[in-house]
């Protein structure tokens, strides 16, 4: 950063007390000189983007944003237009398969024009598209955010419309769609758990929105969790691996499970941090009044152990024997 800003690079900028970075002209030059397919976008006429902010509001909610190209780049998923195929383009889609996994900020799919214009309120920081599925992504930080539930079910409207219907009719389903959400710490995970949505119901709560809504962090085990979730094979080696010394769970049973111990308690792989899964796990339970064995990563223990009580016996995977053998 400091090299950035002596080369006239990188400028910083002071408002409401609160710190930020700009590009300079020289930066900007270099950038489109260099790149012009992949910043052009960025960078020229009237993009968002282009425009100076100055609010606390906007200027935060462009650090979401950054932090969550980040952790996409950081998990092998293409971030840049000239890597990854022009899905949510007005014209010039030819209808590719994804075959890699690949980010679309929520500008870019609001480029689609007039399609979009009812998801302008929404939250979500863009989608996820990964060979077999598709993510609403959103970013909340350190704390529960705003939350409107019609404007993030249209969002997940849209993508059924423009991807499970129309451009990727072919590779996606209904079913196939889900949420994602991003934050600081697995803190934040276990507030969303317990969230109701306030006293004007008005933050993130899990509200039925999405069967499937991942939790990830943002630091180096989201990442690398990221990766794995948009890796099938990886997925089915692991479950594999899991599901050694365990019988086939039955998922027509009431309590939703992946497998059973012998005695026929019922297990949970929640390494995905799934949380309506877990919520639904952990309510069977105890309805039922039975055990039952949470499968997590040794990081997320605390936090789901919090939860779901002494009933559910939690069973960690080593998070650093598990990224050498998977991602070595």
């Amino acid at each position: 950063m400091t090299a950035l800003k002596k080369s006239g690079l990188l400028r910083t900028y002071y408002r409401d007390r609160l710190r930020g970075y700009r590009l300079g002209a020289r930066a900007k030059s270099a950038l489109l000189d260099g790149w012009p397919e992949r910043f052009a976008s960025y960078l020229t006429g009237e993009a968002e983007t282009n425009r100076l902010k100055s609010e606390m509001t906007r200027r935060l909610r462009l650090h979401r944003l950054a932090e969550t190209y980040v952790t996409m780049d950081n998990a092998g998923v293409g971030i840049y237009p000239d890597e990854k195929p022009k899905v949510f383009a007005p014209q010039g889609f030819n209808g590719e398969a994804v075959i890699y996994p690949a980010f679309y900020s929520s500008r870019e799919v609001k480029d689609m024009g007039v399609d979009t214009t009812q998801i302008r309120s929404s939250r979500f920081a863009g989608v996820l598209l990964s060979p077999t599925g598709i993510y609403a992504t959103y970013n909340s930080g350190a704390a529960l955010m705003k939350w409107r539930y019609k404007s993030e079910l249209r969002v997940k409207t849209l993508l059924w419309s423009v991807l499970c219907q129309q451009r990727l009719a072919g590779q996606y389903r209904t079913e196939n769609v889900y949420g994602l959400v991003l934050g600081d710490s697995m803190e934040l995970g276990y507030q969303i758990l317990t969230s109701t949505g306030g006293a004007k119901h008005d933050y993130f709560m899990l509200d039925g929105s999405y069967d499937h809504f991942y939790f990830l962090t943002n630091d180096h085990q989201g990442e690398v969790i990221l990766a794995l979730l948009c890796d099938p094979v990886k997925t089915a080696e692991l479950d594999r691996i899991l599901s050694q010394g365990l019988t086939v769970g039955n998922p027509g049973r009431a309590i939703e499970q992946d497998a059973a111990e012998p005695d026929g308690t019922p297990v949970l792989f929640g390494y995905f941090c799934d949380l309506p899964r877990i919520v639904r796990f952990n309510t069977s339970l105890e309805l039922m009044e039975r055990p039952g064995t949470l499968i997590c990563f040794d990081f997320q223990a605390d936090v789901l152990r919090r939860y779901c009580g002494g009933r559910v016996r939690l069973q960690t995977i080593d998070f650093t024997k598990f990224e050498g053998r998977l991602f070595p």
